[in-house]
């Protein structure tokens, strides 16, 4: 494999390091400062901006590893639905990793989605403070969550598929 391929990984981990880098900031660093602000209005709305910006960038992230995950199956000549679908593919061990890597994948994706284009834009209009407000913060950290899990398990089965 030549030097497209090598300069294919390194942007596909670049965008992996963005996107979950991004994710874990938010939950170890972004979050808990924002819930030291007393201004409910304040902090509700430093949040909805916090989070409309790394939206933005967690999904063009996103977008670069859909692209870059494809081009790396086609540089590694798997990119075909007859190896992908073939029952001896799919139960070897880098076959088992590549379909969990998948799997999580496709559930962080319909995650994220919900997280970030329904419940942020609802919690973002909502009466700060207010029960509906406190429910819907809860409702997107649990989702943020679940996100995280994905993408940790997604990381592990990626070292996995490079060093079977």
């Amino acid at each position: 494999m030549g030097s497209l391929y090598y300069f294919n990984v390194t942007v596909h981990v670049l965008a992996a390091l963005v996107w979950l880098g991004g994710m874990f900031f938010l939950a170890l660093v972004g979050a808990p400062v924002l819930r030291a602000v007393e201004n409910l209005e304040l902090r509700q709305k430093l949040f909805d901006q916090l989070g409309m910006r790394f939206r933005s960038v967690g999904w063009i992230a996103l977008g670069v590893l859909l692209v870059t995950g494809l081009l790396n199956l086609q540089f590694r000549g798997l990119l075909s639905w007859r190896v992908l679908t073939d029952p001896a593919f799919v139960r070897s061990p880098w076959g088992m990793a590549f379909t969990v890597k998948m799997a999580a994948v496709a559930v962080m994706l319909i995650i994220e989605g919900y997280h970030d284009w329904v419940l942020g834009p609802r919690a973002g209009r909502v009466v700060a403070g207010s029960p509906e407000a406190l429910t819907l913060r809860r409702r997107a950290s649990l989702y943020a969550r679940i996100s995280a899990i994905c993408g940790v398990i997604i990381v592990l089965a990626a070292i996995r598929l490079a060093r079977p």
